[in-house]
């Protein structure tokens, strides 16, 4: 998703705006966890491990999924966006990558779909993605792999 996301960015000429930087979070937090789940299991394969690793990617997947649902309903005017929404202004977000974008290029308003495919736009799609994974992960808590030796 972040590479589909950079080619929609650097391809398409489509910048992100605030909240499709903040969807963006949850497959670095969610990269991250997979990571560690990967190097902690060459030291500890158990499934309490498996188990444990998956629910957090199922937290991760969640909270994509919620932050994509927020944005969708921004996109379609079911509700006001952030402050940081409106487009071309000052922005803050904790690792300032907004606010390095939004002095290279035009930030984008939240609430304006940038490109849609069968109607859905892609705060849509990423909603929709994050909870297939928001699933898969969360079946793979319930039936981890059996542990070998």
């Amino acid at each position: 998703m972040l590479s589909a996301a950079h080619v929609f960015e650097t391809v398409w000429k489509l910048p992100p705006c605030a909240l499709c930087l903040h969807q963006r979070e949850a497959y670095w937090a969610a990269g991250s966890i997979a990571l560690i789940a990967a190097i902690a299991e060459r030291f500890r394969d158990d499934v309490l491990s498996q188990r444990a690793f998956a629910l957090l990617l199922t937290c991760a997947f969640g909270a994509g999924a919620v932050i994509g649902g927020f944005h969708f309903g921004v996109e379609y005017k079911w509700w006001p966006g952030l402050a940081a929404c409106a487009g071309g202004g000052n922005y803050d977000t904790s690792a300032d990558l907004l606010g390095a974008l939004s002095k290279s290029m035009d930030v984008p308003a939240c609430d304006k779909v940038a490109w849609s495919l069968l109607g859905v736009s892609m705060a849509g799609w990423n909603t929709l993605i994050s909870l297939g994974l928001m699933g898969v992960s969360f079946t793979r808590a319930l039936t981890p792999s059996p542990v070998t030796d």
